[in-house]
């Protein structure tokens, strides 16, 4: 069955709902789906440890939302891929945010005889179908460390044509340092 639309998680307040309770009786999770997102550092990390990158780019969100970890992932995937083809291992890129929030989805069917199938809303908790991660305005979702000018200018072209992966706005923050 296909994902639902990201729409339909898309409100601005969430309560964060993240863990499986210890007491059996009022544990409504029964099992958390695992996290999509694979690694949260990758590039060159003791280079990133000595302050060897000149320049920081920090990918922000312009709004509150909430961001899937397949969202997340898709995004990590393709700047990954498309900085080591195209910078080489002089990059850093970190994920700044996890997906903890557990997503849940009341399943109905539709169709002919579904009735007899379904409990409508009477015990509409929903079963756990993903995770996301609460997003903030202004919070950093992924940073990027880069050395020289030309590594800059390419980097700033994958964000840009990585901003149709992220469901609201986004803004690129550039910090140099000496």
């Amino acid at each position: 069955m296909p994902l639902r639309v990201a729409k339909a998680y898309s409100k601005r307040y969430t309560r964060p709902y993240t863990r499986k309770s210890k007491v059996k009786s009022k544990s409504y999770v029964k099992a958390v789906p695992n996290s999509k997102v694979v690694k949260l550092k990758m590039g060159d990390l003791q280079g990133w440890q000595t302050g060897k990158y000149k320049t920081i780019l920090k990918i922000i969100s312009k709004e509150k939302m909430q961001l899937r970890d397949n969202a997340i992932e898709a995004v990590r995937q393709y700047l990954h891929r498309f900085l080591t083809e195209q910078v080489g291992k002089d990059y850093y890129f970190e994920v700044n945010v996890y997906p903890h929030h557990i997503l849940r989805e009341n399943k109905m069917i539709t169709g002919a005889g579904a009735d007899r199938m379904q409990t409508g809303m009477a015990l509409s908790f929903g079963a756990t179908m993903g995770r996301a991660a609460l997003v903030n305005a202004n919070q950093t979702i992924f940073t990027i460390g880069i050395k020289d000018q030309k590594s800059e200018q390419i980097a700033r072209q994958l964000i840009s044509s990585s901003k149709a992966k992220i469901p609201s706005g986004i803004k690129v923050e550039t910090i140099y340092k000496k």
